[in-house]
């Protein structure tokens, strides 16, 4: 397998960004811990990230018009930089007066990776030729994915090695290198044009979710998988664990291992069968959607952790067979000028649904039971697999260019 330069440039700079992002929260939620004892103020560490993620999917579009793409994404990494230097010297004088501050940080350093991520996922197509487009989204994911399932460990290594304040230095020299690779990509086309105002730019991507058939259906689907995928978040699947499968809190951590090994299956998966995921783009996204909603179905009745655990992994499988195949239909349905647009409409639903989810999923676990949550996360994921059966015609590759 062999890329061109440019797309070994941005996936190397953003799996080091990725790397460092894991370390830095791993940094600052053991900090706020320490300062405060309070595992609510800690927990608004992942609040924050979201929210300013969702801010910052509405308001990028009002850049991606006016700085190429290429500087946007890297302008973005070096002002993240600056920030976490800035962060290592919060962090070394935190205390309970001044703790607050780094939840400001932490808001500017998620309002740039809201800019950055709809960016990377926009320049591959550009990099990268049509035919090669799921093996490259595969091969994206499986490297994202395999970071997000080693840093968490890794990083907990390391901190109790290190220290928090030397972590964050180390996540500077990290975004340092990162920074320097992204500066090597090539200049790409602007994402939209220069003369609309305003209110055209921050439109654009949502006129186009709503004028383009195939991702207006997507839009939908992203939406409920969205809300189905909230039931997965700590605090659900620990009381899963406890309530459910009567076992220990180390089967949280086993249950959410099996997860992300199931992911990096999926993804080697679609890049080893490339040519069939590419000839079968509508069948594959069904599968893996139907599949999805089948193990979550099965998941919420059971009761023995050996079966949750394989179940999580296939949750995992089913998913990446469904989502890469996705990213490429997305990437070749519009011109690549109007996808960072796109991707930016769609990370604002993204982030805006999960984070209503996220609390409405909590009340009702307290009112019906944990099992009632994860058998209506299955039943949201039918309802996707339904809208991907009816539409399945639309989900080909639409634009070659």
């Amino acid at each position: 397998m062999k890329f061109n330069r440019n797309y070994v440039y941005l996936l190397s700079g953003q799996s080091l960004a990725n790397i460092g992002d894991v370390l830095y929260i791993v940094s600052i939620i053991s900090a706020i811990f320490v300062t405060t004892g309070s595992a609510t103020a800690a927990s608004f560490v992942p609040f924050t990230i979201t929210s300013s993620m969702f801010l910052s999917s509405i308001l990028t579009p009002l850049l991606i018009g006016k700085v190429n793409l290429k500087w946007l994404l890297a302008g973005s990494q070096m002002a993240k930089t600056c920030l976490m230097v800035f962060l290592a010297f919060l962090v070394a004088e935190v205390s309970e007066s001044n703790y607050m501050l780094l939840f400001l940080v932490i808001a500017a350093i998620a309002l740039l990776d809201g800019c950055a991520n709809p960016i990377r996922q926009t320049l591959i197509p550009h990099y990268v030729e049509s035919e090669q487009l799921v093996r490259a989204n595969g091969f994206a994911e499986t490297v994202t994915q395999t970071i997000q399932t080693v840093m968490w460990f890794v990083g907990s290594l390391l901190l109790t090695i290190m220290g928090a304040v030397p972590l964050v230095w180390l996540v500077v020299l990290i975004f340092s290198i990162s920074s320097i690779l992204l500066c090597f990509l090539e200049p790409v086309e602007k994402g939209a044009s220069e003369d609309k105002d305003v209110l055209g730019q921050v439109q654009d991507g949502w006129w186009t979710l709503y004028r383009t058939p195939v991702l207006r259906k997507l839009a939908a689907v992203e939406t409920l998988e969205t809300m189905a995928g909230t039931v997965w978040i700590a605090a659900i699947l620990y009381v899963f664990v406890s309530e459910a499968l009567h076992v220990g809190e180390a089967w949280w951590g086993f249950l959410n291992g099996s997860f992300f090994v199931g992911l990096i299956i999926g993804s080697v998966f679609c890049v080893r069968y490339s040519s069939l995921m590419d000839r079968n783009m509508g069948t594959m996204m069904l599968i893996g959607s139907v599949a999805g909603f089948i193990v979550t179905v099965a998941f919420s009745f059971t009761s023995h952790p050996w079966l949750a655990l394989a179940l999580s992994l296939l949750i995992g499988v089913s998913g990446q067979i469904k989502n890469i195949p996705q990213q490429t239909v997305i990437q070749t349905s519009v011109p690549k000028e109007k996808l960072s647009t796109v991707y930016t409409s769609l990370g604002a639903i993204g982030t805006g649904v999960f984070g209503v989810s996220s609390l409405l999923v909590g009340a009702m676990a307290d009112l019906f039971g944990v099992r009632t949550v994860f058998l209506l996360s299955g039943i949201l994921l039918g309802l996707a697999s339904m809208i991907l059966y009816r539409n399945n015609a639309l989900f080909v590759k639409n634009v070659e260019s």
